[in-house]
Formats: C-alpha cells, structure tokens, sequence
C-alpha cells in the first residue's frame, strides 16, 4: 500500500523511500541521524511532495530505521494540517521525532505573535516526556532579543 496523501506519485513514494532507507543506512554506519521535514504548500513551497507531516510520518515509519525521523515543523504542520498536540502525540509514541521547529503562523514569527498555542504545545510535550530538540525558525517580528524570550517564555515552565 503507498500512504500518499499529498501531490506525490506512487512511484515518488517508492523512489523516496528507497533513497530514504539508504541515506538511513548511511547515517547509521556514521552515527548521525538524519531528518526529514514537512513542508507547507500553501504559503511557502507550492509543489512540494510529501509536503504534509502525515506524509512524512507515513515515510519516516515505512523506512522504519533508526538513522531517519521526522524534523516535525509545526509552522508548516498548522498551515497544511494544524491539530498540532494530537500531530505531536502520535509521532512521539512512535518514536519519529528527531526535532521539533516553531514558528508562528501567520509570517513564520516567534511564538506569541499568532494563532498557535506554543504554550499547550509545550505542555504536551512535556506531558508526553520529550526532551529532545525544539528549535525556533522564525524571522524576529522585532528585535531578536525579544523573540527569543518570547520563545524561552513559551517552552519554560
């Protein structure tokens, strides 16, 4: 079965993911972990295959080796999909998530400055355990001092 639910073929999702399994393989002899984000098509990458995080969850597990996980984007994720805690809860019990990136919608800003509740995210981060990587990807919507403490504010308890 090809889980596509986007714009790619299925003879994309069988070229992805036998490119995916060997870059994977190459990680794992390297001890590097390689990750694979989902993109929006609506604002930022029209055209774009596997562009919902569904797919590239769908990916991610098929190729089912440790040198591959998702670089879940929850800017893109909102914008192609949005149900955010529920997106993060399923790829964390699966153990697909490699980084998480933030950024707020809408222009891609720092948390605070849109209709994402970074706040909830975070707590359902931590309710879930996760202590991996979240990165902030987002053009400051002044200063950068004060984005980034907006960032800190939304992910410190």
């Amino acid at each position: 079965m090809v889980p596509v639910t986007g714009d790619a073929t299925g003879e994309m999702w069988f070229t992805a993911h036998r490119t995916l399994t060997s870059l994977a393989e190459l990680g794992e002899s390297a001890g590097v972990t390689f990750t694979l984000e989902n993109l929006n098509t609506a604002v930022d990458h029209p055209g774009v295959p596997f562009a919902k995080a569904a797919d590239t969850f769908s990916l991610v597990a098929a190729v089912d080796r440790p040198g591959l996980r998702m670089n879940l984007d929850l800017y893109h994720a909102q914008i192609g999909e949005g149900n955010l805690i529920e997106l993060v809860r399923r790829a964390h019990g699966a153990g697909l998530i490699g980084e998480i990136q933030v950024a707020d919608v809408p222009g891609r800003r720092e948390p605070g400055t849109g209709e994402i509740n970074y706040p909830a995210v975070a707590r359902a981060l931590t309710d879930l355990g996760y202590d991996g990587t979240v990165a902030l990807e987002a053009w400051p919507s002044g200063d950068s001092h004060t984005a980034m403490e907006r960032f800190r504010a939304a992910f410190t308890f």
